[in-house]
């Protein structure tokens, strides 16, 4: 799917799941979702995928995807909890805007976030603010998110009130085995200087980890103490978290005619 550029060409829908505010007893968040994707190889560009339902609708789905192969170029994913649902198989984002507050990147599957800029929103009162919730449920089971080269900082509605609201995570578990690397990416001084939440004590069992972030929330000395978080230093290691090993991009994204960096980036 092709469109005329982000904010030119918009999919969009308010549609939510009900959350915890009381409207239903069981939910599927798939039902939200303004754009779902399952067939193999998915390609788009241009394209703005929008769900408007708000952040006191709590969970409300923009994309989802269990695309395998598929790749997405300069498109804006816009929400506020569970934005872009990477529901499983192998994905690849470029040069995307991803905005939403809570666990707004989320889901099963194995994914590099390359070159992205990725925006915080104003949160619904006393509501959280997290990046990225994995959902790997076993070590021997691909999955994961690798974000690299991309920049974590507030949107617009956020800045003038930063200050009224707790720090940001990168990161927590939705499951026991979760799997997620930030690295080469520019973290502002929204972050917390933990660094990661753990609200189901699955802090011994996942791999979370950071390598060669900078920006004033990339330092590493004030970070969880967790058996499962990591700080690496050996550039072998973060390479198993590029495009080329981690989702095996080189065999197939050459033919998606989107550009990609296949390992470490230079800064």
């Amino acid at each position: 799917m092709y469109g005329d550029g982000i904010g030119k060409t918009i999919i969009t829908n308010n549609k939510h799941s009900g959350g915890n505010n009381g409207t239903t007893k069981v939910w599927d968040l798939k039902d939200s979702a303004t754009f779902q994707v399952w067939g193999r190889r998915f390609i788009a560009k241009g394209l703005t995928f929008q769900n408007t339902a708000g952040a006191e609708a709590e969970q409300a789905v923009a994309f989802l995807s269990g695309s395998d192969t598929s790749a997405l170029y300069h498109c804006s994913f816009e929400g506020y909890q569970d934005t872009l649902y990477a529901f499983n198989a192998r994905q690849f984002y470029k040069e995307c805007q991803i905005f939403g507050t809570v666990d707004f990147i989320f889901g099963a599957s194995q994914v590099v976030f390359q070159d992205c800029d990725i925006f915080l929103r104003k949160p619904r009162p006393g509501g959280a603010l997290v990046v990225t919730s994995n959902g790997r449920k076993h070590l021997n089971k691909s999955g994961g998110y690798s974000l690299q080269g991309c920049k974590i900082r507030a949107g617009d509605d956020l800045k003038p009130i930063i200050g009224e609201y707790k720090k940001a995570f990168l990161g927590r578990p939705w499951v026991s085995r979760a799997q997620t690397v930030f690295m080469q990416s520019f973290l502002d001084d929204l972050v917390d200087p933990a660094g990661w939440a753990d609200y189901q004590g699955y802090n011994e069992t996942i791999y979370y980890g950071e390598y060669g972030n900078f920006g004033p929330g990339s330092s590493t000395d004030q970070r969880v103490k967790w058996l499962g978080y990591h700080v690496i230093t050996d550039p072998n290691i973060a390479q198993q978290f590029t495009v080329n090993e981690f989702i095996a991009g080189n065999e197939w994204l050459p033919n998606s005619g989107v550009p990609f960096v296949p390992g470490l980036e230079n800064q």
